[in-house]
């Protein structure tokens, strides 16, 4: 017995430091990615880097056309995707049975969460571009408005890609709530929607904006899907539109103009510039602003959610 036990203790303090040695080695190769992307980037970093937008033939110039159609790609897509994504979520674990016919469709959700995103890339196209688009160009005889490669239609494929996580995750924090809970508030003669609004969603919501941090991380730095859905080449003039009432006029995202995309530009810069050489440290710089953008961008939703916990924490 004593022999088995010794036995059990060696393998567990193999196995303890097996893991140590990966999560070492993981975040080593992590710090030196950083450190180079750090070290390379920051000597091109400056307000006309980040304000200009790229001249001669991508070799001198900045970035702010990217950055401005990155943001505005990102935000578009989390206010499609978070409500569609929530709302589902209620419903599959608040309103509906447990039938095959529900199984399926969380199995589904599961699985187009591993569906290579060249093939939502491919979706948006068809189904956006050609069926929604068209249709809504001859039924409001637009000419070719919506029927085209728009910032509007790249944000809505990249909500698609990124609903599965936010639909997960949703799930993940509703059933974290105590069905007790529940139980009280409908004994104190509350709804079922009632219920859902104030007390399971406000102790879901640290864990929904976890979601939502997951699909701004992994939308900011899709390439693959947007090359089909409006990302240009090189396009200086930024996808905006004066929206006029009256005397008064304020300057809106056109969401049915192509737009500039940080990590297709720094695609582009890296496979299709005459001199990739040339453009090296504009990659770096562009690739540091990128990942700068989606931290500051998840900054935003953790802040709220450490805000929601620390409500939650005095009730």
């Amino acid at each position: 017995m004593e022999l088995k036990k010794r036995k059990q203790d060696i393998a567990g303090t193999i196995s303890l430091s097996v893991v140590r040695l990966m999560f070492f080695f993981l975040v080593v190769v992590l710090i030196l990615l950083l450190s180079k992307i750090f070290i390379e980037g920051v000597s091109v970093l400056s307000l006309n880097f980040l304000i200009d937008e790229p001249r001669n033939n991508m070799t001198e110039g900045g970035i702010g056309p990217a950055i401005f159609g990155t943001i505005a790609v990102t935000l578009l897509m989390v206010l499609f995707t978070v409500p569609l994504g929530v709302f589902s979520a209620i419903y599959l674990n608040e309103y509906a049975k447990d039938t095959f016919f529900t199984r399926i469709i969380r199995t589904s959700i599961n699985n187009l969460a591993g569906v290579p995103s060249i093939v939502f890339g491919l979706f948006g196209l068809g189904f956006f571009i050609l069926f929604i688009g068209k249709n809504l160009d001859n039924i409001l005889e637009t000419g070719l408005l919506f029927g085209q490669p728009a910032l509007l239609w790249a944000s809505a494929t990249l909500a698609v890609l990124v609903l599965p996580i936010v639909i997960v995750s949703t799930l993940e924090a509703l059933n974290s709530v105590p069905k007790s809970h529940r139980d009280a508030s409908y004994g104190l003669g509350a709804t079922k929607w009632q219920t859902i609004k104030n007390v399971v969603l406000p102790q879901a919501r640290p864990g929904i904006l976890t979601g939502t941090i997951l699909a701004i991380s992994r939308g900011a730095g899709e390439t693959a899907p947007i090359l089909f859905l409006g990302a240009a080449f090189f396009l200086p003039n930024l996808p905006v539109a004066d929206l006029c009432i009256g005397d008064y006029c304020i300057t809106i995202v056109n969401p049915t103009e192509q737009f500039m995309y940080l990590a297709y530009h720094i695609f582009i810069m890296a496979t299709q510039s005459s001199n990739p050489t040339q453009t090296l440290p504009l990659q770096y710089g562009s690739t540091l602003v990128l990942i700068v953008l989606t931290f500051l961008l998840n900054i935003t939703a953790i802040v709220f959610r450490y805000r929601f916990r620390k409500i939650l924490g005095r009730l």
